[in-house]
C-alpha cells in the first residue's frame, strides 16, 4: 500500500503540518480515521498530558479500534486516537464548555508537539493512546502555533484533520 497522508490544522492561524498515517503499525485505526476524513472541531490543550493538542469527536468507526500500536509517551509529532466514555470526560477539571453526558461516547483526535508527555490522568490513572500517525513536515511550525494556544488560549480556533 503507498503511503498516506492527512493535514493537520490549526485554521484560525492558518498553521498546517503533514502527517504520515502509520498503516504498517495501526491499520485498523487508520482506515477509520482515513474513511471518516474530513475532521474538525473545537481545539483544546491538554492539562495533564502536557504538550497536546486535540478536538473530541462522536464515534465515527463501525467499531472501535483495538489498542494498536499503543503509547502512554507520545513524542513530538505523534498523532494518537483516544476513546472515552462521558464518565471519564464529566468532571468540570477538563474545562470542556458542554455537557459531557456519563452515556456518551467521544473520540479524541490529538497531536503532540514537544518532548516530556506522560499519559497519567489523576481522575483515571494510565490513559494509553493509539500512535495512527508521524508528522513529517510542519511540526516547527505547529509547536509554535501551539505554544501560542496554551499562552493566548484556544477559544475560538478550531483543529482539523484532512486527506493530503
Amino acid at each position: 500500500m503507498a503511503d498516506r497522508f492527512v493535514t493537520v490544522s490549526l485554521e484560525r492561524r492558518d498553521i498546517h503540518c503533514t502527517a504520515r498515517l502509520l498503516d504498517d503499525r495501526a491499520p485498523l485505526t487508520c482506515t477509520a480515521v482515513w474513511e471518516a476524513l474530513p475532521l474538525a472541531g473545537d481545539v483544546f490543550h491538554a492539562k495533564y498530558a502536557r504538550n497536546e493538542i486535540y478536538a473530541l469527536f462522536p464515534p465515527f468507526a463501525s467499531t472501535e479500534p483495538p489498542l494498536e500500536n499503543p503509547t502512554v509517551t507520545p513524542i513530538p509529532g505523534d498523532l494518537c486516537y483516544f476513546s472515552f466514555a462521558g464518565t471519564e470526560l464529566g468532571t468540570k477539571a477538563y474545562g470542556y464548555d458542554r455537557e459531557v453526558r456519563p452515556e456518551t461516547t467521544l473520540v479524541d483526535l490529538a497531536l503532540f508537539y514537544e518532548r516530556n508527555n506522560l499519559l497519567l490522568n489523576g481522575d483515571v490513572g494510565w490513559v494509553p493512546g493509539i500512535v495512527w500517525g508521524q508528522v513529517v513536515d510542519g511540526l516547527d511550525r505547529m509547536a509554535e502555533a501551539c505554544n501560542d494556544l496554551w499562552r493566548t488560549g484556544a477559544a475560538g480556533e478550531t483543529l482539523s484533520f484532512r486527506r493530503a
